[in-house]
């Protein structure tokens, strides 16, 4: 037999790094000009200022970037947290916020530390589905005012009532109407930026609306809303003894505690779809928890808003070629530069071209076409994602994802309810009686009902197609055997592969 000898793997070449960090230099690139417009739009719709969002995109790629977990994945703010951080800043106030980060940072670390990270994954893909679409109506409902430069009116109900009031308002007022037409021109270069010259597709989309809507802005003259953008070092604001003392309220720790739970599973359910763009290493859940957990620690100590692995950022980054956790740190480096070194460019944005940002970013959650899908295959599933969507538009995101678990609870319990039950002459004339589904206690009076029909001096029963068979079906079974065996029935009974055959009955064998 020959040896097979050890082989050292060879030392990279300096040819081969400077194409490795060639790649994620132009990686972090493409990221940095993707995630910018979209901090400042969740910034908009967080109803927080614009440096709070970039001061977390900062900490995003300069700390949770440099930390194990992900080596691809890309934090910063996410829309899907805008909701819950406007319902924040309005319950509690912005002085607030940044200890409500923070806590629910510690929280993520905690979690992380237990082993938790790795439950994120025990979710019903319907449930998912539910809540992204949910955050996307969200988003859709409260960023078509915006679109016009109009404040909603609250939350997701009634801004869905006062859509009629708005289009209504919208044609009698010039300015809304030229905001308007704006935020659809963005709206437009975004969803067919993609058949644009191959040459031109090196800008991103967001990127290319906000550059077109700022130029037809500047060359009318449009009396629309700018971005107002201050100083990023007057936004740091650290906690004080009165805003620390605020995480002694229950109101408080329980925003904390919805903030870690959604921010996590946002994350790390992203991570998953993120590991199936790449074939490279793959996400370790508890570490990748405890660096968002860490980032949200730093961002809310400097007055940031909540961050977290975001999938849009996090997909431009792999379809850039990156191969190193290089280029999501690299990105925190463009986005400092630029808000400390041309601060002034952002004020020349509109805001509508961000809520058209948004808006797009909403409707890809949502996903139209997935509702149809998912009913031809799965009627049940899709039942609970409808359930979910309409229970967090409803109530809140946290109470409609808890809804959703229960509807998905539901839909199990019933699908292991279902017991069918065929009747047919056996091989020896006799009758067999043929159960498919499943055999649980919820199926007894289905299953002895079944049994109490059968008469005959032969039966067989055959169990094999059942997809489980607890004890207290099996009882039952036997239990009915016996008792037709001392009637002078012969009975056999075949049990589904890997459990014991049973033969009850006179003259069984």
């Amino acid at each position: 037999m020959a040896l097979k000898i050890p082989v050292e793997p060879s030392k990279p070449q300096p040819a081969d790094l400077v194409g490795r960090y060639r790649s994620d230099v132009l990686a972090s690139l493409v990221v940095f000009l993707v995630a910018l417009p979209l901090c400042i739009g969740i910034a908009v719709a967080s109803g927080v200022a614009p440096e709070a969002a970039i001061i977390t995109a900062i900490v995003g790629g300069l700390v949770t970037g440099v930390m194990p977990g992900s080596s691809l994945q890309v934090s910063g703010p996410a829309a899907g947290l805008a909701v819950l951080v406007f319902d924040a800043v309005q319950t509690h106030g912005t002085a607030t916020l940044g200890m409500i980060v923070l806590g629910s940072g510690v929280l993520q670390i905690l979690m992380g530390l237990a082993r938790v990270g790795k439950w994120f994954q025990a979710m019903a893909s319907s449930v998912v589905a539910g809540m992204l679409a949910g955050i996307g109506l969200l988003i859709l409902l409260g960023q078509a005012y915006v679109l016009a430069d109009r404040q909603a009116p609250g939350d997701a109900v009634h801004n869905l009532i006062g859509l009629p009031a708005l289009l209504q308002g919208v044609s009698g007022d010039p300015a809304a109407r030229g905001a308007l037409l704006l935020g659809v021109c963005g709206l437009v270069v975004i969803a067919f930026w993609g058949r644009a010259p191959k040459a031109l597709r090196v800008v991103p989309g967001p990127l290319a609306a906000v550059l077109v809507v700022a130029a037809l802005a500047a060359i009318f003259h449009a009396d629309v809303r700018m971005l107002s953008v201050g100083a990023l070092l007057d936004a740091v604001h650290l906690p004080t003894a009165e805003s620390a003392g605020a995480l002694t309220s229950p109101a408080v720790l329980g925003t904390a505690l919805v903030f870690a739970l959604i921010g996590s599973a946002e994350g790390l359910f992203g991570a998953t779809a993120v590991d199936r763009m790449h074939s490279g290493p793959k996400t370790q859940y508890n570490k990748e928890l405890i660096a968002q957990g860490t980032g949200n620690v730093v961002s809310g100590f400097l007055g940031g808003i909540p961050l977290t692995a975001v999938v849009v950022r996090s997909a431009a980054n792999v379809h850039a070629g990156a191969r190193t956790k290089l280029s999501r740190v690299l990105h925190g480096v463009w986005i400092l530069a630029f808000a400390v070194l041309a601060p002034g460019v952002l004020r020349l944005v509109p805001v509508t071209v961000l809520a058209a940002i948004l808006v797009f970013s909403g409707w890809k959650l949502i996903d139209p076409r997935q509702v149809p899908r998912l009913w031809r295959h799965d009627r049940g599933e899709a039942a609970v994602l409808i359930v979910t969507t309409c229970a967090i538009l409803a109530t809140d995101l946290l109470e409609g994802v808890v809804i959703g678990l229960v509807a998905a609870l539901f839909k199990l319990a019933w699908q292991l309810s279902r017991l069918t039950a065929a009747r047919r002459v056996g091989p020896g004339g006799g009758v067999e009686l043929v159960f498919g589904g499943s055999a649980t206690f919820l199926t007894v009076p289905k299953l002895q009902t079944a049994l109490d029909g059968v008469r005959g001096d032969v039966v067989h029963l055959d169990l094999t197609s059942l997809a489980h068979l607890d004890r207290t079906c099996h009882g039952v079974v036997d239990d009915w055997a016996r008792q037709r065996g001392k009637e002078g029935a012969k009975v056999t009974t075949a049990l589904p592969p890997g459990a014991r055959e049973h033969l009850r009955g006179d003259g069984a064998h």
